[in-house]
């Protein structure tokens, strides 16, 4: 007869363990990273705050100062067309002009960004403070990321010549993180997911210890002064049960498929903008394309999308199932349409806000879909899709729902939709244009 376990097991006693292999890192050379990590951290919020400020001065003007002094309505079909378009027109001129071109092209990064020259950064600074004010549907996160890395190098090699490049990257990418969801949490989130693939000198915590510094810095920095806040102030959520369970796994898994569709629809959409070859083409075509779009799905699916979802989950009740699959269908295409063409920009915020018009459509079919559990399931669903970041995806869909039950559903709930994004091709292209698996 066969036994089990097919192996022995030898019980070890406490007193006869072996020692862990990894030694922990001394506190002499962690201390001295700590004033670096508080700088980087400081100041890539403030980077951050300052071009968000200055893109809301300059929307300010586009969408409320101009159309009322031209006597055309701020949100009318004609206005959306007039501002996309010219957004387009002014970032393909600095994306022609501009030292390196404001950057690679888009399509192609992540959050992990390149190292990029200082000559490139002001372009790329500029066109992404257009970006976030003409409307097209994308984050400030990938740009501002590639400059605040960018800008930690360069500076740090100046000041601590000896430093390795690769720790001031880690610093700057966390420290931005961290300022973006106001929280340092998401950077460590991410920062170990990164590591899980690679051999870690010394213990995990030690590898954290700087970038939480930045990370923790960023956040703090920037909620004193901008007290950012994801919480859609939805109805409170209880203890689960077998109907939100199943309401959780259906709708992370329909969130996760329809992000798939625009992932797979992303190098062929990317190449038909190709084809025009310059981007005084591409990006006013794009422009046209998402003006296009604002008139199907309305103002409310433009720009990043944060203001946009807290609006929509502000009244639930007011739109139609049909109202809200119009906004889910029309803000994924815009993300698809504005990341191929070559805007600059990151594709998590307006993601969240497909998740959440895609929730509140659960809803609005199935009343019996609590709130909490259908916006946090399509969230969750739709940004394992975009962006595979795994433990992003739980942490921003728990937040926006700020409900504790929430929380066992939205892990069950990822694991099919994670089963279903796995493996197959990423919302990035490589430089030959083919999906990154």
């Amino acid at each position: 007869m066969s036994t089990w376990p097919p192996y022995r097991v030898r019980v070890v006693q406490h007193s006869e363990q072996a020692p862990s292999s990894t030694p922990a890192t001394p506190a002499r050379a962690l201390l001295p990273t700590i004033v670096p990590a508080l700088l980087v951290g400081v100041a890539a919020s403030l980077l951050l705050l300052g071009v968000e400020v200055a893109a809301e001065e300059l929307e300010h003007v586009l969408w409320q100062d101009l159309p009322d002094a031209l006597g055309v309505g701020r949100y009318s079909v004609l206005w959306m067309f007039v501002v996309l378009l010219a957004t387009g027109i002014a970032v393909g001129l600095l994306v022609w002009k501009a030292p390196g071109h404001a950057g690679p092209d888009p399509a192609t990064t992540g959050l992990d960004a390149p190292v990029l020259h200082p000559a490139v950064l002001p372009g790329l600074l500029l066109v992404t403070g257009l970006m976030l004010a003409g409307g097209p549907s994308l984050g400030p996160e990938n740009p501002i990321i590639a400059v605040n890395v960018s800008l930690a190098v360069w500076l740090g090699a100046k000041a601590f010549p000896e430093a390795p490049e690769k720790g001031w990257v880690v610093l700057a990418e966390a420290a931005t993180i961290g300022a973006l969801f106001g929280t340092p949490v998401a950077a460590a989130l991410i920062i170990s997911e990164a590591l899980a693939g690679q051999r870690i000198k010394g213990q995990l915590w030690d590898s954290l210890f700087a970038p939480l510094i930045a990370a923790a810095a960023g956040a703090l920095t920037i909620t004193l002064l901008a007290a950012p806040s994801f919480d859609l102030d939805l109805p409170a959520f209880g203890h689960p049960g077998w109907t939100d369970l199943l309401a959780a796994l259906t709708i992370a898994v329909a969130g996760a498929a329809l992000g798939m569709c625009a992932v797979y629809a992303f190098p062929y959409v990317h190449g038909v903008f190709r084809r025009l070859r310059h981007p005084m083409l591409m990006l006013p075509a794009g422009g046209v394309v998402l003006g296009a779009l604002a008139a199907l799905g309305g103002h409310l699916t433009l720009f990043k999308g944060l203001d946009e979802m807290t609006e929509l989950a502000r009244d639930p009740g007011g739109w139609s199932a049909g109202e809200f699959a119009t906004m889910t269908v029309v803000k994924l295409a815009a993300l698809l349409v504005a990341a191929s063409c070559g805007f600059r920009g990151g594709r998590i915020f307006p993601a969240v806000f497909v998740g959440t018009a895609l929730g509140l459509c659960a809803h609005a079919l199935v009343p019996e879909v609590h709130l909490a559990v259908g916006v946090s399931a399509a969230v969750l669903g739709m940004l394992l899709a975009i962006t595979r970041q795994g433990w992003v995806s739980l942490f921003v869909a728990a937040v926006l729902v700020t409900s504790p039950g929430v929380i066992s559903l939205l892990v069950l709930a990822s694991l099919p939709a994670w089963l279903l994004v796995t493996g197959r091709p990423q919302m990035q292209l490589r430089p030959d244009g083919r999906a990154v698996r």
